[in-house]
């Protein structure tokens, strides 16, 4: 973004103020991040006061700084444009400039693979087109307004990632975003403590088509059966609207689906039926990540690629560290670092993957606790043990005070040294992996953030 503090206050609709002469290329919410040429928007924290950083943030390079009127003794002589609520102004400003920007948007939500399959959407676009991505985990109420004005004015796809943890943020942020397509990944448990159910995820996740545009197209995934009464209802209030609905999977009932699905020390090789006829690669494991990338490939011919264009470009795309990473260790074991995030869902697609795959022949799981489960967590750690045999699993280590349950259930199965709890301490789970797995290992490390079980791979 680069528009002058004047056209930010037309956006904005102030015009009781005198407006300096400046111009802003950007917008920052942090003193500790800010580029010169920033407009620094303030907010008032529980904690922290972000007007205390105002000063600081001229400093540091600022070209003009947003105050809320109700906030006393604005600093003289700076380019300030005083408004009532720095949130609400931030998303208009927003809202102004996504009006006026030419690229392609995309939205993309689910419980799971979010991120992943922005990663995946915007590699594949990347070496033929202007593309930005959200950053990090920008993706809430707060996060997507900074991606918007972050956008090049030259960006020709703008690739989304849409997150809540309630009813009604999803919808709030696509009719901010207005995308051209959306996607929905998958509908599984994160968030259930505050939605009820994983009827109730669906209903939420299923708000990204508040703003999708016409001649727009909703991908969705076709293997969950949540998913079908919205599409239903959607399909049949559409009345003159040109949006289409495409269903991705490993199904054969979706309108493009995956199949025969090989995992290699490179990555996951598979075919891909219906809609689209071809053989694909990507360097990332797991048939999970196989169904995010349908949806880079649906896009990606929307976006006018063809099969073997989309073929070289996901064969170099690379995800945000700590989704099926594969990171030898030292002993020449293989770790899959999925230490990202987890839900049941996605612990299961991991466990899974690790149990079929043959790229090692002895097999070790490091599972951490499961956050967020609300009311039933007990219930969805315990039944991972029904994945978990002896016969297909050299080892098991659990971490965390949730993950007793499961230690708790699996005893009776797997004995010393082969399963170990650990309640907050990582050094008991290394010193295992370190005595007992060898160059024929592959080490599968996933648990909730806030488990951070990267620590044991480090």
């Amino acid at each position: 973004m680069k528009k002058s503090l004047r056209t930010v206050a037309e956006w904005l609709n102030i015009n009781d103020q005198e407006i300096s002469d400046v111009t802003v290329s950007g917008v920052s919410i942090n003193t500790k991040t800010i580029q010169p040429g920033d407009l620094f928007i303030p907010f008032k924290g529980e904690k922290v006061n972000g007007h205390q950083y105002v000063t600081q943030a001229f400093e540091k390079g600022a070209s003009a700084a947003l105050w809320q009127k109700d906030e006393p003794n604005p600093p003289q002589n700076l380019p300030l444009l005083l408004v009532e609520d720095s949130e609400k102004a931030l998303q208009e400003m927003a809202r102004a400039y996504r009006k006026d920007h030419p690229a392609t948007f995309i939205g993309i939500t689910g419980s799971n693979g979010k991120t992943s399959t922005k990663d995946l959407v915007a590699g594949v676009l990347s070496p033929y087109f202007r593309v930005q991505k959200t950053a990090g985990n920008f993706n809430n109420n707060l996060g997507l307004p900074i991606t918007i004005l972050s956008l090049d004015e030259e960006t020709e796809f703008a690739i989304l990632e849409m997150g809540m943890s309630g009813f009604g943020e999803i919808e709030f942020l696509s009719n901010l975003a207005q995308p051209h397509h959306v996607a929905i990944t998958n509908i599984g448990e994160a968030h259930m403590q505050d939605l009820g159910s994983r009827e109730g995820i669906a209903k939420a996740k299923f708000e990204i088509v508040s703003g999708l545009q016409d001649e727009g197209c909703l991908f969705y995934d076709g293997d969950e059966p949540l998913l079908k009464p919205f599409i239903d209802q959607f399909n049949g209030e559409k009345g003159s609207s040109s949006i289409r609905t495409v269903s991705f999977g490993t199904n054969t009932t979706n309108d493009i689906s995956a199949q025969s699905i090989q995992a290699t020390e490179n990555g996951s090789e598979f075919d891909v039926a219906g809609l689209i006829d071809s053989h694909f690669m990507i360097p990332v494991l797991g048939k999970h990540q196989v169904k995010n990338a349908l949806v880079a490939i649906l896009i990606a011919k929307e976006a006018g690629l063809t099969n073997e264009q989309i073929l070289e470009s996901l064969k170099n795309v690379s995800l945000t560290d700590m989704r099926m990473q594969v990171i030898p260790a030292q002993n020449g074991a293989l770790f899959i670092n999925d230490a990202y995030n987890a839900a049941p869902t996605s612990m299961s697609a991991a466990i899974t993957f690790i149990r079929e795959t043959s790229i090692r022949s002895e097999k070790w799981l490091v599972l951490g606790d499961m956050l967020e489960l609300g009311s039933d967590e007990q219930a969805y750690h315990e039944e991972l043990a029904e994945q978990i045999k002896p016969e297909d699993f050299e080892g098991v280590c659990l971490y965390g005070p949730r993950m007793k349950w499961l230690y708790e259930k699996l005893q009776n199965t797997f004995g010393a040294p082969n399963l170990i709890w650990s309640e907050k301490d990582y050094a008991p789970i290394r010193d295992v992996l370190e005595n007992h797995t060898s160059a024929n290992s592959i080490i599968l490390v996933k648990g909730s953030r806030g488990m951070a079980l990267e620590h044991v791979i480090n």
